[in-house]
């Protein structure tokens, strides 16, 4: 089977136009919903999603609290879904994210955080949901149809309308201008995975999926699709609470998938990879810069650190891709999964 055969690796080769659609599509929107942010000042910024979308939304948070210095909180649907509970979110904002925009719980939680208070802002691929049409501003993710289950073009059209909107916001000229390089930067993503990684990953039951800072949002989507796409055990981290427990599950075959920081992260998550190696753990990485080898992952590196991690897992999806056809999986269509999940 060649790679070209899944919708997973077209939708992946597809990332550069859609964030350059996007980006062109979203300009006016983000800059006008920036000075509204500005205006409101938000006491807190909150967010609605689960999945990859959720991923997408750990981000946010990330960039949310380093740049634009406001505490940012995953609010779960079940609050208004199963609880009833009535949240006070006046001069909050809340960003609900979502590929389809229909799964019920996170539009209940939606209108839930709107009577409640908050300014609604949605980032969805589908427009005429009803998560899109029933918040009060939209940024629209423009990825458009996804049809491996696996989410991959929209997940990057969600971490960067974030960053966008995170650039808006602040009135960060320098963010802006490392945003619009990635449609140029993200298609040099596209080489196959080394073969002996693919060997390396492919033969692991269990996995920790490390990160620091933005980079442990990524691995929580890495962690994701190595579980959905090929049936692999595997738990995100970030490289400084993997130490408080988890450690003591590494050992000889123990698979470390590492998301290296290239921002003040770094050297902490080298100690940690030290320590795991010691215990027999088999360690590899996903780092800008440089070239593939067996147990490292190359990447190009974005203008700006807080970047690089979408460029990270773009290249990642490639692997994980190569991972589920080489144990003879269909990573568009998972046993389990469907495109559309409905809790309540």
């Amino acid at each position: 089977m060649t790679a070209s055969l899944t919708h997973m690796r077209a939708e992946i080769d597809e990332a550069g136009e859609v964030v350059e659609r996007q980006l062109a599509g979203d300009a006016g929107r983000t800059d006008r919903l920036g000075l509204k942010l500005r205006a409101l000042d938000p006491l807190v910024l909150t967010t609605i999603a689960r999945g990859s979308s959720d991923c997408c939304a750990l981000y946010l948070k990330y960039l949310a609290e380093i740049v634009v210095g406001i505490p940012c909180a995953s609010i779960g649907p079940s609050i208004a879904t199963l609880y009833g509970a009535r949240l006070r979110l006046a001069r909050a904002a809340a960003v609900s994210i979502s590929q389809s925009g229909r799964s019920p719980d996170i539009v209940e939680m939606q209108r839930s955080a709107r009577k409640a208070g908050a300014t609604t802002i949605a980032m969805v691929n589908e427009i005429d949901s009803p998560l899109a049409t029933e918040a009060e501003e939209l940024l629209p993710l423009m990825a458009g149809r996804e049809q491996s289950v696996a989410a991959t073009k929209s997940m990057i059209a969600g971490l960067v309308a974030g960053a966008a909107l995170v650039a808006a916001w602040r009135g960060d000229a320098d963010l802006r201008t490392a945003i619009a390089g990635l449609p140029a930067l993200l298609p040099a993503e596209s080489a196959p995975p080394p073969a002996a990684m693919i060997e390396r990953v492919a033969r692991a039951e269990h996995a920790f999926v490390l990160g620091r800072g933005a980079t442990f949002a990524v691995a929580t989507e890495a962690a994701l699709k190595l579980k959905e796409t090929c049936a692999i055990h595997a738990e995100a981290y970030s490289s400084a609470e993997v130490l408080h427990g988890p450690a003591e599950l590494a050992r000889p075959g123990f698979l470390v998938i590492a998301f290296m920081p290239t921002d003040a992260g770094r050297e902490g998550m080298k100690m940690t990879l030290r320590l795991l190696a010691a215990a027999g753990a088999d360690v590899v990485r996903v780092d800008a810069g440089g070239d593939d080898a067996g147990d490292r992952l190359a990447c190009a590196t974005a203008a700006s650190p807080l970047l690089t991690p979408i460029a990270m897992i773009h290249r990642f999806y490639g692997l994980a891709e190569a991972v589920s056809r080489r144990l003879g999986r269909n990573p568009d269509h998972p046993r389990n999964l469907h495109k559309v999940t409905e809790t309540i």
